[in-house]
C-alpha cells in the first residue's frame, strides 16, 4: 500500500458555502494564499452555481483565477452542477471539475430538481466533453450511507453508480458521507465490496464529522487502500440542500492522523495551524478540528521545515 495520503481541501468551497457570513472573493484569496502555503495536494476553489442559489460562491472564477496565477505545486478544481456550470468553470480556466449525482432520487430532486437517472446522463454528456478537452473530472456519489429523505442507502446502488461513472470517463469517484451519518463497520464493509472490481486509487472519500466519526471513518478507508481523502480547514462544511449536514472532517484532523501513522501528507503543520486561526477570524464560526488544540500547542513536536514529527 502507498505510504502517500492525499488531501482535497474543500474549505474554500464545501466550508463556506452555508457560511452565514458571505466572504469576499479578497478574503478567500488570502485564505487561498494560507491553504496554499500549508502544502494540501489539491485544492476546490469555489462552484459554479448561481449565485441567487449560493450566494456564498460568487465570485467563483476570481478565485480560481487567482489561484491558478500562483502557479503553485497544488492543483485546483471547481463544482459544476451541470453543463452551463462546466462550460462557464473551463472559460474561467479550470482543468479539474467535480460533478455531484446523488445515491438517491429524493435527494437529487431536492439537491438539482432532476432525478437520478437525468444526473446521470448530464454527468455522461459532461464527462465526454471534459475527455475531449483534457479536463480531468471527479464524479461524487453523495449521500452514500444515508439519505436525510430516504433514509439508509443500499450499497449496491452506490457502486453500480460509480462504476457506471467510471465508466463513463471520470478520473475518480469521491463516495460522499453527506450527512455524517457512517461508521467505520459501514466504510470498511462498503470499500472492501467496491475494490473488488474497482482499484482504490481511483476512489477518494469525503467524509462528514457530525457524529464524531470522521477520522475513525477516514482511518477505516485508508485500512482498504484509500488515499485519497476530501478536508476542510478547521472543520469548516455543511450543505445547504441536505437537513443535519454539519462540518467536514478536518484537515489537520486527517493530517495529524496520517502523520502518527507514518503516512505522508505533504502537510506544512505551522502552516496549517495559521490556517485554521485566520479561518476562525474569517469566519466568526470555525472551532478548529479536534486536533487543533493540541497541534497549536505542541508546535515544538513538529520541524516547521518539513512539517514532521519531530
Amino acid at each position: 500500500m502507498s505510504s502517500r495520503v492525499f488531501l482535497n481541501e474543500v474549505g474554500l468551497r464545501d466550508g463556506l458555502q452555508a457560511q452565514p457570513k458571505h466572504l469576499t472573493v479578497a478574503e478567500r484569496c488570502q485564505l487561498m494564499d494560507s491553504l496554499l502555503a500549508c502544502g494540501v495536494s489539491t485544492i476546490e476553489a469555489g462552484s459554479f452555481v448561481s449565485p441567487k442559489a449560493v450566494p456564498q460562491m460568487a465570485g467563483t472564477d476570481e478565485v480560481l483565477g487567482y489561484g491558478l496565477e500562483k502557479a503553485s505545486a497544488s492543483r485546483f478544481n471547481v463544482l459544476v452542477p451541470n453543463r452551463k456550470g462546466y462550460e462557464l468553470a473551463v472559460a474561467a480556466g479550470a482543468r479539474e471539475v467535480n460533478l455531484v449525482v446523488s445515491a438517491t432520487d429524493t435527494m437529487n430532486q431536492k439537491n438539482i430538481n432532476m432525478s437520478t437517472a437525468q444526473i446521470m446522463a448530464v454527468c455522461e454528456g459532461v464527462i465526454e466533453s471534459a475527455k475531449q478537452e483534457g479536463v480531468r473530472v471527479n464524479a461524487y456519489v453523495a449521500v452514500a450511507f444515508e439519505c436525510p429523505f430516504e433514509g439508509r442507502v443500499d450499497s449496491g446502488q452506490v457502486i453500480s453508480l460509480s462504476q457506471r461513472l467510471l465508466a463513463y470517463g471520470a478520473d475518480r469517484a469521491v463516495i460522499a458521507d453527506t450527512i455524517g451519518a457512517a461508521s467505520p463497520f459501514q466504510v470498511s464493509r462498503l470499500f472492501r465490496e467496491m475494490c473488488r472490481g474497482i482499484q482504490p486509487d481511483r476512489l477518494a472519500c469525503h467524509f462528514h464529522d457530525t457524529r464524531a466519526m470522521g477520522v475513525a471513518n477516514v482511518y477505516a478507508a485508508i485500512e482498504q487502500g484509500i488515499r485519497h481523502f476530501d478536508s476542510s480547514i478547521g472543520g469548516l462544511g455543511g450543505c445547504p440542500f441536505a437537513p443535519g449536514a454539519s462540518g467536514n472532517v478536518a484537515t489537520e484532523d486527517i493530517a495529524l492522523l496520517c502523520h502518527q501513522e507514518g503516512l505522508d501528507t505533504g502537510i506544512n503543520f505551522a502552516a496549517m495551524v495559521e490556517a485554521v486561526e485566520l479561518v476562525k477570524q474569517l469566519t466568526g464560526t470555525a472551532k478548529g478540528g479536534r486536533a487543533y488544540y493540541w497541534l497549536s500547542t505542541h508546535m515544538e513536536r513538529f520541524t516547521e521545515k518539513k512539517g514532521e514529527v519531530a
